[in-house]
C-alpha cells in the first residue's frame, strides 16, 4: 500500500485515498508471456483494509505524541468490499476427481496432498510438520502429532488457527504416508526445499505453488477427456484448502458425529487435546478410517453441485 498512501498524512487516509489501491488490485493484468492474470479477490483486498483499520485505530486509541495527544482524533470509516457474492465456495472432491488430480501432482506434492486429505490438516501444518511433534501411542501401536499452539506457520505470528494445541490423528492412509517419510530428514516430515547454508534440508514454503496450479490444469483436461464434459469450475480451480474440506465432507458422509468432526478437523475450541486417553484417541482414529466408506466402492457419496450455465 505504501506507493498509494505512504506520503499521505494520517488524517488523509480514507476511502478516497484507498480507492486507487483497490482498483489496481482488482484489475486483471498481463504477464510477461501475454497471459491474462485476474485480479485478487475481495477477501484479499479486505485483509489489507483490515490492516489499515487496525493501524488507524491504534493511532487514535493507543499511540501518543510528545504532548500525550493521540495521533488521530477521529478514525475514518473505511468501507470494505462485499465478500459474500464473490467468495469462492469450498469444493469437496469426489474420489474420481481426487484420483485424476493426484495422478498429475509431482511426487512430493502427491505425498503431502494424500496426507492432507486423510488428516484434515491445514497447509502450513503439512509443509512445516516436524518429527518432534510426533507422540507415540504404544497402546494403539500408532502415533499422533500434537502441533504446538504457538506454531507460527508461514509467518511467526500466525500460530495455530484457534490458539490451542492441534491434535492430528492418523488414519491408515495418513499413517502409511508418514511411514514412507521416515528417515528422509531428522527434522522435517516433508523435506523438499533447497538446503540451507549448513546443508540441512528445508521444508517447502507452501503447497499452492506453480506445480500445483499446472497440475490442476492438466487434471481438468483429463477430466474432460474421461467424462466428455468440462470439469466443474471448482475442480478446475481446486485449492489446497479444498483437501481439508474434502476430508470434512467425507467424515460427515460416513456418519461421524459433529463433535468428533470438530476434533479431527482442529475446530474444537477450548479442548485440552493433550489429555485425550488412549481409548478416546482410538475412537477418533476409527472415525477417521470411516472415510473409506464414502469411496465409490462403498455407499454412494452424493454432492449437490450447481452446473455451470
Amino acid at each position: 500500500m505504501d506507493p498509494y498512501i505512504g506520503d499521505q498524512p494520517l488524517t488523509h487516509v480514507d476511502d478516497e485515498t484507498l480507492a486507487p489501491y483497490i482498483r489496481d488490485r482488482l484489475k486483471s493484468t498481463r504477464t510477461r508471456d501475454g497471459k491474462l492474470k485476474p485480479g485478487v479477490s475481495h477477501r484479499t483486498v479486505n485483509i489489507a483494509l483490515e490492516r489499515v483499520i487496525r493501524i488507524l485505530n491504534l493511532c487514535a486509541r493507543k499511540w501518543r505524541d510528545e504532548q500525550k495527544r493521540p495521533w488521530l482524533d477521529v478514525v475514518p470509516m473505511i468501507t470494505k468490499l462485499e465478500e459474500k457474492k464473490t467468495r469462492r465456495m469450498p469444493y469437496p472432491m469426489s474420489w474420481e476427481e481426487q484420483s485424476i488430480l493426484f495422478a498429475e501432482l509431482p511426487d512430493h506434492l502427491r505425498r503431502m496432498a494424500l496426507y492432507k486429505v486423510n488428516s484434515g490438516s491445514r497447509e502450513q501444518e503439512v509443509v512445516k510438520l516436524r518429527w518432534d511433534w510426533e507422540i507415540p501411542i504404544p497402546e494403539l501401536n500408532t502415533s499422533v502429532f500434537l502441533i504446538p499452539a504457538d506454531f507460527g506457520g508461514r509467518h511467526e505470528s500466525s500460530g495455530v488457527k484457534n490458539g490451542d494445541e492441534r491434535l492430528v490423528v492418523l488414519n491408515n492412509v495418513a499413517k502409511s504416508v508418514i511411514e514412507g517419510q521416515r528417515g528422509l530428514d531428522p527434522v522435517w516430515v516433508f523435506p523438499y526445499g533447497q538446503p540451507d547454508r549448513n546443508g540441512k534440508a528445508t521444508p517447502v514454503h507452501r503447497m499452492n505453488d506453480s506445480a500445483w496450479k499446472k497440475a490442476r490444469v492438466r487434471a481438468a483436461k483429463k477430466f474432460q477427456e474421461r467424462f466428455m464434459r468440462p470439469a466443474p469450475p471448482g475442480f478446475a480451480s481446486i485449492r489446497v484448502h479444498d483437501l481439508k474440506h474434502t476430508f470434512g465432507r467425507r467424515l460427515r458422509a460416513s456418519g461421524v458425529t459433529e463433535e468428533d468432526r470438530k476434533a479431527l478437523l482442529g475446530h474444537k475450541n477450548g479442548s485440552i487435546t493433550s489429555h485425550y486417553s488412549a481409548a478416546e484417541l482410538g475412537k477418533l482414529i476409527d472415525e477417521a478410517n470411516r472415510i473409506s466408506a464414502t469411496d465409490s466402492r462403498g455407499p454412494a457419496l452424493t454432492i449437490l453441485r450447481r452446473m455451470a450455465g
